[in-house]
Formats: C-alpha cells, sequence, structure tokens
C-alpha cells in the first residue's frame, strides 16, 4: 500500500532523510517513531505527496505519489499545525472537500455531526485546539480516504474523544482496509493502535518491526541472587538497560525468553521475574543503544 524505498531528502545542505525503506501493508496501523528532529514530519509530507524527494522512490497504490492527481484523491493528510480556509465554518470546509474528494460521503458526514456535537455553521476558528482537531478528523473520515497520514492526532483531544475518534478509525481499517501512517510521541496510544511501528533516527530507519514479535524480543526482567558475584555484562545476554536496586537487578533484555531464563538458572536465582515492557520502554532503551540520551526523549 505504501512503499518507501532508498529515500533521500535535504534541505540546502542538510541531509533530513538518509536511505529510508520501509512499507506499509494494506490495511495496518503503522506507528512512525522517532525522536525529535529524526525527520517524522518530513518523512510523512513526501508519503502525502506534499513535498519532493531528492533521490529514491515513494509508492502508494504502487503508484508514484508526487504531482499524481488520481492518488491524491485517496489520500488524507492531517498535519500537527491544522490549516483551515479563513474565515470558514465547518459546513464550508466540508462543501469544499465535498468537491475536492470523489469519494466524500455526506451521509457519513452527517452520522460523524452526531458523533463530534459541534456546530457546524460556527466558524473553526472560535472553536478551541482540540475542537478543531475534532473538525478535522470528521472532514478526514468523511472523505473515506484509502490511506490516512497522521501527524500527531490526538494533541488536544481530552480522553473521551480521543476514543471515539480511535473506534471510528479502527472500524474504517477494519471495514474498508483503510491503511494508516500515524506519528506521535504519545507512546501509549501509539501502543494502543498500532500493529507494525518503525524506529526513524537522525534520518535513518533505526528498526521495523511487528509490534507483537518486538514486544517479544525485549524483556525486562528482576532477578536477585544470594551472593554478589553475578554480573550482567558478562553473561553473555545483549543486555540494553541494568540497574541494581539494593540485592536485585532490573534488567532490560533483547533476545530469546527461553534462552534469558536458562542463561539466569545457572546462577541459581532467588528471584526471576518477567515484568510487563511497554512500547515507550522498549524505545527508549532502543534510543539510548544508539546513544541518544535519556534526558532528551519526550514521550
Amino acid at each position: 500500500m505504501i512503499e518507501v524505498q532508498s529515500l533521500y531528502k535535504s534541505f540546502g545542505k542538510e541531509a533530513i532523510l538518509k536511505d529510508v525503506s520501509f512499507h506499509v501493508q494494506k490495511g495496518s496501523i503503522y506507528g512512525l517513531l522517532g525522536s525529535n528532529g529524526a525527520g517524522k514530519t518530513t518523512l510523512m509530507r513526501i508519503i502525502a505527496g506534499i513535498l519532493k524527494q531528492k533521490n529514491g522512490h515513494v509508492r502508494v497504490l504502487e503508484e508514484e505519489v508526487f504531482d499524481n492527481e488520481r492518488i491524491k484523491q485517496k489520500v488524507v493528510f492531517l498535519p500537527d499545525s491544522l490549516y483551515f480556509l479563513p474565515q470558514y465554518t465547518t459546513r464550508q470546509m466540508a462543501d469544499y472537500y465535498s468537491k475536492m474528494y470523489d469519494s466524500w460521503d455526506e451521509e457519513r458526514y452527517q452520522k460523524l455531526k452526531r458523533l463530534f456535537q459541534l456546530d457546524e455553521k460556527r466558524k473553526i476558528s472560535q472553536f478551541s485546539k482540540g475542537m478543531q482537531r475534532q473538525v478535522a478528523f470528521w472532514l478526514a473520515m468523511s472523505s473515506m480516504p484509502d490511506v490516512l497520514i497522521l501527524d500527531e492526532p490526538f494533541d488536544g483531544l481530552d480522553a473521551v474523544m480521543r476514543q471515539k475518534v480511535r473506534n471510528v478509525m479502527i472500524q474504517d481499517v477494519a471495514e474498508r482496509e483503510m491503511t494508516v501512517l500515524i506519528s506521535s510521541h504519545n507512546l501509549r496510544e501509539v501502543e494502543d493502535v498500532c500493529d507494525h511501528v518503525g524506529i526513524l533516527h537522525q534520518g535513518e530507519i533505526l528498526l521495523e518491526r511487528d509490534l507483537d514479535d518486538l514486544k517479544a524480543d525485549v524483556h525486562k526482567i528482576q532477578v536477585a541472587f544470594q551472593e554478589e558475584a553475578f554480573h550482567p555484562e558478562a553473561s553473555g545476554l545483549d543486555i540494553l538497560h541494568q540497574e541494581k536496586r539494593g540485592s536485585v537487578f532490573l534488567l532490560i533484555v533483547r533476545g530469546n525468553e527461553g534462552d534469558i531464563s536458562a542463561e539466569m538458572k545457572k546462577h541459581r536465582p532467588l528471584v526471576y521475574d518477567r515484568l510487563p515492557l511497554t512500547l515507550e520502554e522498549i524505545f527508549i532503551y532502543e534510543m539510548g543503544g544508539v546513544g541518544y540520551a535519556f534526558e532528551n526523549i519526550i514521550v
């Protein structure tokens, strides 16, 4: 559905994206994660056909997207900083969208009107930030896109509205096989909806995995030994992070769970527990592994 191959993009002499390649399958929700300034927004604007890459290929629905009006008809991009035509009401923007997108569904628009409960005759500029975000989703979902690209989509929405928006989005993924590419610093939100993630760092893809596979490959364990002779760094395990709290070690380890357990049991631990590991923690420790200081990570 979305295919990015050997993508390069620079502004002046500064390289923003360097040999980026990844694939988003039809009917999936792909979470694009990364450090601040990694190039996520630039990448999303290229996929949406707003910017043109220097080298490489970006295909949506198996066609190059830039200057491709037919493909852009099927793509909706909601940026972090929303823009609406000055002095327009929601109804006027809806009329504008209906002329821009052949797939516009007025019946869907009316159904979502009951969901969002906003005054469609009120100027959008008079709405709060969160209400403007609701308008953006209202218009986007009424356009019935095949591809929805979201940059910080839940910013400004309260908990109830975030859940409503997620439900509508997931419904379209399930029923119409809509494809979603989402970037957010709120990794808890991403974890709730995404089935595949990629981490972008300094313009390069650091890793790309199915979310379940990623969680199955990184483990958080706490272990304690009767003797003080245990040294994690000498265990031969791929340890991303370690802490010691009294006699208890807290370890973040990459690898097969069975191999990790077998290695630990060689040392006859008094305590050996596997703890739940969040996507946020995986992100932090993966980024720490490439030298990105923890205090600079905003999640």
